[in-house]
């Protein structure tokens, strides 16, 4: 009777720890990450950007269906990573679509997806030696008081396995939802002047990269030549914007000009230029002759990057390591296009330890110059270089496409990693420091605030192509179907010189995925089916058996 009191009470006693606990659990309530990689704690300027969402912020993702495991992976990690943010603000709510459900409205879903820039994206199934193709919606959709924003779950990259797209999607994923989550929650504050004047760009070769831009920023061109006339207000104005960008400028600045941007700069204006000191262009080459000749270009901008501690040179970065050239090879309707090695474009390999360039794929120049960096206060970082196997080659100089007929001999590529973009940061002299300066303001500094300047040798960089009038996306080839790094390294470039790194942070995160090798799968499907099917039933049959033989051989004494 005693022990039955006993056990009554114990029972009791569980009872009531367990309801303690539950309701101490209601109010009390933590995830714990255990992942080494930390894959699922948001960073703090993720966090940041659903701060403020004090109404409902609706995400749908239509990445849901039936798909090969890896893609099922891209979409639990989408999920995990949609909680975290729910966890941070209850307002945040998502939700997964299936629009390939229904077979009647499939087709009829695709199409409506597509127009609104939602492209299906189509995946190769292999099962028991056979291949299939299955359609996927690797998009979602973040609305958010009468606002949306496309987000792109997939990271494409040409010529990568599914492991290797999916890999570099999941370590996306963070930052395309916070770069949506900041368009549709933090309103545009900074500004950025594209400058005019001087022969830079025409708008159709930068319209991809300033579309990009114009997402977080407020852009606007700005020329120069109001500075004869009245040069104060020209100043006053231009030190309204936080950033100037100049896009390869063909034609020589003016003293008021390079006046008027120094005065800028002391101000603590920031710039980044894309400049070169060599004139040679790669659709020049593409006549009859196929053969141009590369010279020196003086855009009267000598003293102004010297002063403040670089100098690029009028000499050709020539690189083993570089990116294609597209000809037509062949005669009339039977010439094919081919992809051939052009030296004269190098792929810039980045500096893994700057935030601006981490986790960078190799970015293309064109004829790019060489760039030195001279000793002065300013704090320099070199941001892109050469390969090891790179030459230097000096102007005026016939350039020709026989090149790529010829067979490069190594030992002459003797002039490695040669500097082809700089970040400058810190407190810069004036250029007119000490000089006459060409017309009279009210306030002249010769030593500036705290600032920053990016320099890149190429204003190729910046270039995207255009088709049939339109222009294409940056660092894309049409021809080669390659992508290039130059669209993130410039967008990385613009955050960290308006002091916008919150998203730069995201983007390097690093998050290391183990997928299961699918040779392995194959060739040891029925082993592993054995092992984890038949033999915990052997296990089973055997243990049943020998606990019937000692219970009868207990019983029967």
């Amino acid at each position: 009777m005693l022990k039955s009191k006993k056990n009554i009470i114990v029972i009791l006693m569980t009872l009531v720890a367990l309801i303690v606990i539950n309701v101490i659990s209601s109010y009390v309530y933590q995830r714990v990450d255990l992942t080494q990689d930390k894959r699922y704690t948001l960073s703090n300027e993720a966090l940041q950007t659903v701060e403020n969402v004090d109404s409902p912020l609706i995400i749908d993702v239509f990445l849901e269906g039936e798909f090969p495991t890896e893609f099922r992976r891209l979409r639990d990690e989408t999920q995990q990573l949609l909680e975290e943010f729910t966890v941070s603000n209850a307002h945040v709510k998502f939700q997964f679509i299936n629009p390939l459900a229904d077979e009647k409205t499939r087709n009829q879903n695709i199409q409506q997806l597509a127009q609104r820039g939602l492209q299906p994206f189509q995946v190769n199934i292999q099962e028991n030696g056979k291949t299939s193709q299955e359609v996927i919606i690797p998009w979602a959709l973040a609305s958010y008081n009468e606002q949306t924003v496309i987000v792109p779950l997939i990271k494409n990259k040409i010529g990568a396995t599914d492991q290797e797209l999916v890999n570099g999607s999941i370590q996306n994923l963070e930052y395309v939802f916070a770069e949506a989550f900041k368009k549709l929650v933090h309103p545009k504050q900074k500004k950025i002047a594209v400058l005019r004047g001087n022969g830079q760009l025409k708008d159709v070769y930068v319209a991809d990269f300033l579309k990009k831009m114009s997402e977080h920023y407020f852009l606007a061109p700005f020329t120069l030549d109001s500075v004869a006339r009245n040069p104060q207000k020209t100043l006053n104005d231009i030190k309204q914007y936080d950033l100037i960008i100049s896009a390869k400028p063909s034609e020589p600045f003016s003293e008021e000009e390079k006046y008027l941007l120094d005065q800028y700069t002391m101000n603590g204006g920031k710039s980044l230029w894309l400049t070169e000191s060599i004139i040679m262009d790669r659709d020049s080459l593409l006549n009859e002759s196929g053969r141009g000749v590369a010279i020196m270009k003086d855009l009267n901008l000598n003293d102004f990057f010297f002063k403040y501690g670089v100098r690029v040179n009028p000499v050709i970065v020539n690189d083993m390591y570089s990116a294609p050239i597209t000809l037509a090879i062949g005669e009339g309707s039977e010439s094919q296009f081919q992809p051939l090695q052009w030296p004269y474009s190098p792929l810039a390999a980045s500096n893994p330890n700057h935030p601006i360039t981490t986790n960078l794929d190799p970015v293309k120049f064109d004829f790019a110059s060489q760039i030195d960096t001279l000793k002065n206060g300013v704090d320099k970082t070199i941001l892109l270089r050469s390969s090891k196997l790179s030459k230097l080659q000096g102007v005026p100089r016939e350039i020709s496409l026989e090149v790529v007929t010829q067979q490069p001999n190594p030992e002459d590529y003797n002039e490695p990693n040669q500097t082809l973009a700089v970040l400058l940061e810190g407190e810069f002299t004036s250029v007119y420091d000490k000089r006459v300066k060409p017309f009279k303001i009210s306030e002249d500094k010769t030593l500036s605030t705290s600032t920053k300047m990016i320099v890149i040798s190429d204003g190729d960089v910046i270039k995207n192509e255009v088709l049939r009038g339109q222009p294409q996306e940056l660092g894309f080839e049409f021809l080669t179907k390659r992508k290039f790094g130059n669209k993130e390294f410039l967008e990385n470039a613009v955050n960290y010189l308006l002091n916008d790194d919150g998203l730069i942070n995201i983007r390097t995160k690093e998050v290391k995925l183990a997928f299961l090798d699918p040779e392995k799968i194959e060739d040891q499907k029925t082993k592993w089916q054995i092992i984890n099917i038949a033999l915990p039933l052997v296990i089973l049959g055997v243990f049943g058996l020998l606990f019937n033989y000692l219970r009868r051989k207990r019983y029967s004494k």
